[in-house]
């Protein structure tokens, strides 16, 4: 049996090219698809109310200085949108993007993607734990752990966006001022 070497420019839907191997992205679950929803919603209806324009994308395909990845969720800025609208694939990282950690994430991996994404013109990694009910927001510059009951805020993209962690995760938490 004979085995040839295939160029893969894009990786096929629900996978990745990691270290030159196609890896299957495994392990969402119905929680891990809200988020996702409800984030990529959040982050599109506050570029179209505040004017910021971009796009916002689920899964789609982008470049880093090492792999081909699929963010979870993630915003291209106008400018970046003008340049690469025909892509199929973007051929950097994208400013904005969120890792929703599914159950089989190790921890070690999770942090070497958003590491590998900040080195690749991503300006800021959310990595949502919908178990823990924890948010990471990286950047180059800071690291910021919230949870419920507090607001996360981009910090170099989308300027003035926030939301309430616990109205991310879907949680009501009382509020201690009523």
């Amino acid at each position: 049996m004979t085995s040839t070497a295939v160029k893969i420019t894009e990786p096929p839907e629900n996978m990745e090219l990691v270290d030159g191997k196609l890896i299957e992205k495994t392990g969402m679950t119905l929680r891990h698809g809200q988020i996702q929803l409800r984030l990529g919603s959040y982050w599109r209806n506050y570029c179209l109310n505040s004017n910021n324009g971009g796009e916002v994308y689920t899964e789609a395909a982008c470049r880093t200085n090492k792999q081909n990845r699929r963010p979870d969720v993630a915003y291209l800025t106008p400018e970046l949108l003008a340049q690469f609208a025909s892509a199929t694939i973007l051929p950097q990282s994208f400013p904005l993007i969120a890792e929703i950690v599914s159950p089989d994430d190790s921890g070690e991996a999770l942090f070497t993607k958003a590491q590998e994404y900040l080195e690749s013109g991503c300006q800021e990694v959310w990595l949502v734990f919908p178990e823990s009910l924890w948010l990471i927001i990286l950047t180059s510059e800071k690291h910021l752990l919230l949870t419920l009951g507090e607001v996360a805020t981009t910090q170099t993209v989308l300027p003035g966006f926030s939301i309430s962690v616990s109205e991310l995760f879907d949680r009501n938490i009382p509020n201690n001022n009523e």
